[in-house]
């Protein structure tokens, strides 16, 4: 079975952006970039929110100038499916996506279930949803060098879980990478 990972840029504080909505803090550089790349590469769909997919779907044009890492990770969210769960949004603005009406965590049960490739739930709030619900079974989050003092939390309210650390990664920027496996 395929497993549902959630991976998140978050300031040391526990946020995905600030109070105003903000995350440039969180871009990652070329070192950092190139090895969340080779954790994507496992990565068959991509599970989104609206806000998330609307941040993510630039990944389809994007130029990537001369960042090879950049070009890397376009290559594979372009060859990854996308399933976007919108209550409004009408047509997907990228190929290999469709729209989910709403959250049902026994579809996405049996979407792990079938898929011979890892799943990947981005956005914080739709993570919170799949966490809640107990499909969630690795979180990688990378820890930024910053306190931003509010804004969307990476974890939601109410979760209580137990962790297994399975890796841990210091990098030059003073980013650090935590692999956690649920129990």
């Amino acid at each position: 079975m395929a497993k549902l990972i959630y991976s998140a840029i978050v300031s040391l504080d526990g946020y995905v952006n600030d109070s105003e909505g903000r995350f440039d803090w969180s871009a990652p550089d070329e070192e950092v970039h190139a090895f969340v790349n080779d954790l994507e590469r496992d990565v068959g769909t991509y599970l989104y929110g609206r806000r998330m997919y609307d941040v993510m779907a630039a990944w389809e044009t994007l130029e990537p100038g001369d960042s090879s890492a950049m070009a890397d990770y376009a290559a594979i969210w372009r060859s990854a499916d996308k399933v976007v769960f919108s209550r409004t949004l009408e047509q997907p603005s990228t190929p290999r996506t469709r729209i989910e009406r709403q959250f049902d965590p026994a579809t996405v049960r049996r979407w792990k279930a079938d898929a011979a490739r890892d799943l990947s739930v981005g956005g914080a709030v739709l993570a919170g949803q799949a966490l809640l619900a107990g499909l969630v079974d690795e979180c990688h989050l990378f820890l930024n060098p910053v306190v931003v003092g509010g804004g969307t939390r990476a974890l939601p309210d109410g979760l209580r879980a137990s962790l297994v650390l399975l890796d841990e990664r210091r990098f030059a920027s003073g980013v650090v990478h935590l692999q956690y496996r649920l129990q």
